[in-house]
């Protein structure tokens, strides 16, 4: 079994703590915050974090997650598919690290395992206070 690690964080809570998105040493770091609509915006969910349906339902109903996330399916595989078997790892980051990046890395996780790849997730910022802007 091929073995995946993904990491979902907040920028700007590695930014506090004066760490780099490459202080993951991740072999792909997906920045999700420009590209995709933030349901931070929404003050009914904005509280909220991946652990709650309505956060994953506005994630994953934001155009071009889908896509996204079937793309990613494609450079995890591809990645383990290579000669070295160490583990792949993919960082995905949004700003505060509850919305997005949670809900992307956990629907990534849920395909990877269809395709019976053994995937652990770490969700590094999910229950830090939402980043005021």
């Amino acid at each position: 079994m091929t073995r995946v690690l993904i990491t979902s964080f907040g920028f700007g809570h590695l930014n506090q703590e004066g760490l780099a998105a490459d202080s993951l040493a991740a072999h792909v770091v997906v920045d999700l915050r420009v590209h995709f609509r933030d349901p931070h915006v929404s003050p009914e969910i904005r509280d909220l974090t991946a652990d709650d349906p309505r956060v994953v339902q506005a994630v994953l109903a934001t155009p071009g997650i889908p896509q996204l996330i079937d793309a990613l399916v494609d450079v995890a595989l591809a990645y383990a598919a290579g000669p070295v078997t160490a583990p792949v790892h993919l960082a995905l980051g949004c700003t505060g690290g509850r919305h997005r990046a949670p809900s992307t890395a956990r629907e990534l996780c849920r395909r990877l395992r269809e395709r019976g790849v053994e995937v652990g997730l770490v969700d590094l910022h999910l229950d830090r206070e939402v980043i005021s802007r």
